[in-house]
């Protein structure tokens, strides 16, 4: 048996090497969007990944109101269910009424299935920032432009 010589990589949270990226919504299909800025958020792009850490960057989201959706009557069948913890309490919402509404929620919400649903999920979800419109307060952090 030969070995090589090599030990495997463990990455410390003091390497850890955070960005801030700027990625507009505007015309990107919902799901597929949703996808990738939750790669991006793990951290799964990077070489340095390590399941166990929050090794992910900073990702604001812009114009979450001209987000898109593919699929036939999408925006009327898809339902956004709630639940005051009263007996047949149980409120429904449209896809179509909540981008009206809350659009910001669309896209966070959609991000939020895509990544794990434990305390390391929450750390993660913390580093996304939505916006409805182009504007955002984060221009101190000096966020690169990313197209996905």
């Amino acid at each position: 048996m030969v070995t090589l010589g090599t030990k495997t990589f463990n990455l410390k949270k003091e390497e850890i090497e955070r960005k801030w990226y700027v990625v507009d919504a505007a015309g990107q299909v919902l799901g597929r969007f949703a996808a990738e800025i939750a790669k991006k958020l793990r951290g799964k792009d990077k070489p340095t990944f390590s399941p166990h850490l929050d090794c992910g960057d900073f990702i604001i989201v812009i114009n979450a109101e001209k987000i898109r959706v593919k699929g036939g009557n999408k925006l009327q069948d898809k339902k956004y269910y709630r639940h005051s913890g009263y007996i047949g309490n149980i409120k429904e919402t449209s896809l179509e009424k909540m981008m009206e509404k809350d659009p910001e929620f669309v896209v966070r919400n959609a991000v939020r299935g895509m990544i794990p649903h434990n305390v390391l999920g929450r750390m993660v979800l913390r580093k996304l920032k939505v916006y409805k419109g182009a504007e955002h307060p984060h221009t101190a952090q000096k966020p690169e432009k990313l197209d996905l």
